[in-house]
């Protein structure tokens, strides 16, 4: 069953105390959302409810009358970039709520993370512009809070009622082009067809509810992700050394190999980093790479500064001689490189170096007539 009543809850995370309005809400922002477990396949039985693992930004949507606020996952404030969603919320009948959900951008008939990051920008006039070129939408998939049915708070209740009274709440909401309903099902074959042919469109694996919890902010239990994750093979063009505690130390060990893959013209271009190796695979990494070091290294785009992944390595970088492959495994490439660290898995010396293109990252194309039509039905496309 669900777990104990939770009172209303106000969370300091990074956001300062002003980043928010008090909107009288049981619920304060900025408020610890549910988070899942990252599991290889989806959990069998007949406790699980699955949804799509929408690729976008996580957002909380808080609304007290006029009053509309978005949390972001890592508790900041989003109203200002996503003026155009602020305005359909409050389009809504509900006087009163707070919905669980995930901002998307739908283009070309795939979703578009691309043009979600193209919205943090400091020009409110660039924003505005944005918004009515390529306008999100907000997908709803939870409701812990609503002033029109009693019991107003749902945190505490099952997944079971929080459904049902989200598929009420967004039922009176059928009209606005910009929030939808994401589709949920016990079915487990429904739930790997999405798995197997919704990849291509954007979305980025299924989630897994339990169905008889309440809502787990702030913790993992009660909700598992299976995400799509793909394997390259990419050049190692330099290193980083991890950042050193002490001044004393002489022999820093490796911290992060930076990945490199050729474009059509042949220059080996920066796509990323992978850091993920224990304390001693880490200083053993150095009789594997110091020998190439002075090397070209990257041939095309460089590295710069350390990314927000890796804050804690020298921003300095070591070039390496184009000639050591590793495989890694990744979750989602975009722009020309790695969203996120890589995993290493391996290294590949049977693997000839300018055999790692960009050709082994390119997008899928047999896009199954099936999943376009599952993916138009949720955004309400009658085409």
């Amino acid at each position: 069953m669900g777990r104990s009543p939770a009172a209303p809850v106000t969370v300091r995370t990074r956001a300062p105390d002003h980043a928010f309005p008090d909107m009288g809400l049981p619920i304060h922002p900025p408020f610890p959302l549910m988070e899942a477990t990252r599991a290889p396949r989806l959990p069998e039985g007949k406790e699980w409810q699955f949804e799509p693992k929408w690729d976008g930004f996580r957002c909380l949507v808080l609304r007290a009358r006029d009053h509309v606020a978005l949390q972001s996952k890592a508790g900041q404030p989003l109203s200002r970039y996503f003026p155009e969603l602020v305005e359909a919320i409050r389009r809504l009948p509900h006087a009163s709520f707070v919905v669980d959900g995930e901002i998307v951008i739908l283009k070309d008939g795939r979703l578009s993370f691309d043009d979600l990051l193209l919205r943090i920008h400091p020009a409110q006039s660039r924003i505005e512009k944005l918004s009515k070129n390529a306008p999100a939408a907000f997908i709803a998939f939870d409701l812990l809070y609503a002033s029109d049915a009693a019991p107003h708070q749902l945190v505490d209740r099952p997944l079971t009622e929080r459904r049902a009274r989200l598929e009420d709440f967004m039922h009176a909401a059928r009209g606005t082009s910009s929030i939808h309903l994401s589709p949920a099902t016990r079915d487990r074959e429904t739930a790997d067809r999405w798995f197997r042919e919704l990849g291509p469109f954007g979305l980025d694996g299924v989630m897994a509810k339990k169905i008889h919890e309440g809502y787990h902010s702030g913790d993992r239990t009660a909700m598992v992700k299976v995400k799509h994750l793909k394997t390259a093979e990419c050049v190692v063009g330099g290193f980083r050394y991890a950042a050193s505690g002490s001044k004393k130390a002489s022999r820093p060990a490796i911290g992060s190999l930076l990945l490199g893959l050729y474009d059509a013209e042949g220059r080996l271009d920066f796509v990323g980093f992978t850091s993920s190796f224990t304390r001693e695979e880490r200083a053993r990494l150095r009789q594997v790479v110091e020998p190439h070091r002075g090397g070209i290294g990257f041939s095309g785009r460089s590295p710069g500064g350390p990314s927000r992944w890796s804050s804690k390595h020298n921003s300095e970088w070591e070039r390496l001689d184009p000639v050591l492959v590793c495989e890694v495994e990744y979750d989602y490439f975009t722009q020309r490189r790695f969203r996120h660290g890589t995993k290493f898995l391996r290294w590949r010396p049977d693997k000839d170096s300018l055999q790692c293109t960009f050709d082994q990252v390119a997008g899928e194309t047999d896009h199954s007539a099936w999943a376009g039509k599952a993916i138009r039905r949720v955004f309400d496309d009658p085409s």
